[in-house]
């Protein structure tokens, strides 16, 4: 007799104690599957610390292998599930796909970040639900309160040094609190010119911060944040979000470069997908987390509307404490379903209170009841995330003890650009990478409030950079000297190369042909940069079929997409190179364009300065030397 499949969607607080209680449960009578974008639990309630810079990433991720070793990990997004079929269709993180059929399925899909028709908002802000997303936050805060050091401007200086949190409940309480302290220790140890102070801002339409929880701990969150300078404004929120700055519901309008968006969340779209009856995008289920008329399914954790026994009428909130009981039950009812286990029971709760981590030795906490603040909160709450994390118990206690002694390392990593956790997405726990699965075809990077916009790197007095396209995509359209971003595969950094450079050709003077985009030729090391081809004909086109290089007879280059040329500078000069050198100049007769000889790494007069996407350092050649030409390209 074979055994019995169960797949469990999401590896969150309810799919990870799912999964760890069936395994207990069935002691190998059954098959169990996990489909999951990551390899690592996610304790979300330290995620603000992981911003902040007190804990490094890794100490609040469990691996699923190591501590489940009896559960098969299948690493993927679920997108389509066939209620009537029994089958599971995911997509891997390659962009490979696969089907997992089952006779249980527990859907923990969790949540996502929460919009709102506010203009602006996807476009300029970043949410906080993810990995990704802390450590985005994290090297923006830094950079922004760097590069206002050094500002000479006090408007662009104040901007910089002012970070918006939209939502007070358990993450905005959180961010802010810690976001403050973190911010003014950077400037304690270098200070701004014009004697500012980092200021952030917490918005929310509740009357009060912390609007779920009990009303002495929500005073108590408040009295410490107004303390700590952190500007509460209760019964406001964001109107719209613009490049420069925010527009608040009181019309008052705060320049920023800053928005973090912590309204809240909403269940995965897996859930609407079903075409099951819903209860504000949650999936309906019985007491029993199963759901109605469908024996074989099961839901938990946010994706779930489960109903609270405790108060008749109503559901349980989408908080971590009710997901990671959810899981339990949920577990424990599929494998009495399958005959493994007891009989099912209903999920009842008993409120044990809360606690709110406020940064430093302050806190929030109510446990049992009692409402405590000051240090004997600060050391319940974080005694009980040691209690709750299923792993890394001691070295998140060890990185405690280091920050209480050492001071923070407020350095940027680099690592996550704004274009890869976009607050509109359905994986907040995956990074965008160019060219991945779902990966968002736009003309240009994001700007303003939230973003990595070019002006990060370059304090102009205009608050705009110089355009460069996102990594994988076109380049932007209507920059001056726009050219072909090119992505070094593996690196995450893109470098701007000029049509004519990229046009350049081989020894012989005849322009070099590139390989198609949609087809490039591996170098070494499974390098995927366009090579030339041998044999000196023009460089292909981007779509719209028209050639890359300069023509025969003197046409001007064609750089964008869909043809169209080039615009040559006043005096009937071509279009200036990107950053490197002197402008090139057409040959007579037709022969390829030259660069001059490098003199400095500086960006000519009528280009701005390049941005936080491409990669510092040295600019390495992608094709073979040209002895031809003097100078590098």
């Amino acid at each position: 007799m074979s055994r019995p499949r169960i797949v469990i969607v999401g590896a969150g607080f309810a799919g990870y104690r799912a999964a760890r209680t069936l395994a207990r449960q069935t002691r190998g009578r059954a098959r169990i599957t996990l489909v999951n974008p990551t390899d690592y639990f996610l304790y979300l309630p330290l995620l603000p610390q992981v911003a902040a810079g007190i804990l490094e990433p890794r100490r609040v991720t469990v691996s699923l292998s190591d501590t489940l070793p009896q559960v098969r990990l299948v690493l993927g997004e679920a997108d389509r599930i066939d209620l009537d079929g029994r089958t599971l269709h995911y997509t891997g993180p390659e962009g490979d796909g696969g089907t997992l059929a089952y006779d249980r399925l527990v859907l923990a899909a969790g949540s996502v970040n929460k919009l709102l028709p506010v203009p602006g908002v996807a476009e300029h802000a970043h949410g906080f639900r993810g990995l990704p997303e802390a450590l985005y936050l994290r090297d923006h805060v830094t950079r922004q309160v760097e590069l206002a050091a050094v500002a000479e401007d006090p408007k662009s200086c104040a901007a910089r040094c002012t970070f918006v949190v939209v939502g007070a409940g358990y993450t905005g309480t959180e961010v802010a609190a810690h976001g403050q302290l973190f911010t003014d220790a950077q400037v304690r140890r270098h200070p701004l010119r014009q004697g500012m102070r980092p200021r952030w801002i917490l918005l929310d339409v509740a009357p009060r911060v912390l609007p779920e929880m009990d009303g002495k701990l929500s005073a108590t969150a408040g009295r410490v944040l107004r303390q700590r300078g952190v500007d509460v404004r209760t019964g406001t929120s964001v109107k719209e979000a613009t490049p420069d700055g925010v527009v608040l519901s009181d019309g008052e309008f705060v320049e920023t470069r800053t928005l973090v968006w912590c309204v809240g969340v909403r269940p995965d779209p897996l859930v609407e997908s079903l075409g099951l009856p819903l209860e504000k995008g949650r999936l309906l289920v019985d007491p029993h987390l199963q759901v109605p008329g469908r024996p074989e399914l099961f839901a938990c954790g946010d994706a779930a509307a489960v109903p609270d026994l405790e108060k008749p009428g109503s559901y349980t909130p989408m908080t971590a404490q009710h997901a990671w009981r959810h899981g339990k039950v949920a577990a424990e009812n599929v494998a009495a379903s399958l005959g493994l286990g007891g009989e099912c029971k209903p999920y009842r709760h008993r409120d044990r209170g809360f606690v709110v981590d406020l940064g430093g030795a302050k806190a929030a906490a109510n446990p049992l009841g009692v409402a405590l603040s000051g240090v004997p909160a600060g050391a319940v709450t974080r005694g009980y995330h040691l209690a709750a994390m299923p792993g890394n118990r001691v070295r998140v206690a060890a990185d405690w003890l280091l920050d209480a002694v050492l001071p923070r390392q407020a350095v940027q990593l680099g690592l996550v650009r704004s274009w890869s956790v976009p607050l509109d997405t359905s994986s907040p726990e995956v990074a965008r990478v160019p060219g991945g699965p779902g990966t968002r075809r736009e003309a240009s990077a994001r700007s303003g409030p939230g973003a990595a916009i070019e002006a990060d790197t370059y304090d102009g007095g205009t608050g705009t950079g110089s355009g460069t396209g996102r990594a994988g995509d076109e380049p932007a359209k209507g920059q001056p000297g726009s050219g072909v971003t090119q992505v070094r595969s593996g690196s995450g950094a893109a470098e701007r190369r000029s049509e004519t450079e990229l046009a350049k050709g081989r020894p012989g003077g005849e322009p070099a042909r590139t390989w198609p985009a949609d087809s490039p030729a591996k170098g070494p090391l499974g390098d995927t940069r366009p090579r030339s081809r041998p044999g000196g004909e023009p460089a292909r086109s981007r779509p719209g079929g028209e050639s890359a290089g300069k023509r025969r007879g003197g046409e001007p280059v064609k750089n964008q997409p869909g043809g169209e040329p080039a615009k040559n500078q006043p005096g009937g000069e071509p279009a200036r190179n990107q950053p490197g050198g002197e402008p090139a100049r057409n040959q007579p007769g037709g022969e390829p364009a030259k660069n001059q000889p490098v003199s400095a790494p500086q960006p000519p007069d009528d280009q701005p300065p390049p941005g936080p996407d491409i990669a510092p350092g040295p600019v390495k050649r992608s094709d073979p030397p040209d002895h031809s030409a003097k100078g590098d390209s």
